[in-house]
């Protein structure tokens, strides 16, 4: 067997950027360690030493890429350079461009199925869970300096994360662009209503696609 980098960070890195697209191109579950292995051209048992199961890659993906983008929310939450609306609107689109995947399609769309729904529950729940103190956050900035009229700024946020699910779910549904562009439409609507935006609406970026 190879001899692990001393940096252990780096074979990791190589194994998760080989058996990404792998899944994307073949699907998860068809897609077998026998194959990400061969792709890499190592020993299977180098990949043992990294990761006890494919399962495993998948919670390393997940984690990769929620730490890109709640590292960039949290720095969007604390600029004083944006107001509490602004901040809203940035780290919701900063979410649809998580989804985006670099132009590549949607994020972990091959777990959008009958045979992975354990996983897509996990996923969303997880993002809800590190989403949720990022807004509140924000909220209670922005109910500070009137901006936001909210009587519970934690209820508020689990609206908004209700609201942001249901519109995250139809983008994997796939639904006709038309339907897609009223849901987003509602979505902002509702979304400046529970945050008591006074008429007011947000501005999300219907075209990440």
């Amino acid at each position: 067997m190879a001899r692990p980098p001393q940096d252990p960070q780096i074979r990791i890195n190589e194994i998760l950027d080989v058996a990404e697209p792998m899944f994307y191109a073949n699907g998860y579950h068809e897609t077998a360690i026998s194959d990400i292995v061969k792709k890499m051209g190592v020993a299977q048992g180098t990949f043992y030493y990294y990761f006890k199961s494919k399962e495993d890659i998948l919670e390393a993906l997940i984690n990769r890429h929620f730490s890109k983008f709640f590292s960039e929310a949290k720095v969007i939450a604390r600029s004083p350079s944006f107001s509490p609306t602004q901040k809203i609107e940035r780290v919701i689109n900063e979410v649809f461009h998580m989804l985006n995947n670099n132009g590549e399609g949607l994020l972990f769309e091959y777990l959008y199925n009958d045979k992975s729904i354990c996983f897509m529950d996990k996923l969303a729940r997880q993002g809800k869970q590190q989403l949720q103190p990022v807004l509140l956050e924000i909220v209670e900035s922005g109910v500070q300096c009137k901006v936001f009229q909210v009587a519970n700024a934690a209820a508020t946020v689990r609206i908004m994360l209700a609201l942001l699910d249901s519109l995250l779910e139809a983008f994997y549904e796939g639904i006709a662009d038309e339907l897609l562009h009223a849901q987003f439409v509602l979505t902002e609507n509702l979304l400046g209503q529970v945050l008591g935006m006074q008429g007011e609406t947000l501005a999300l970026n219907k075209n990440f696609k």
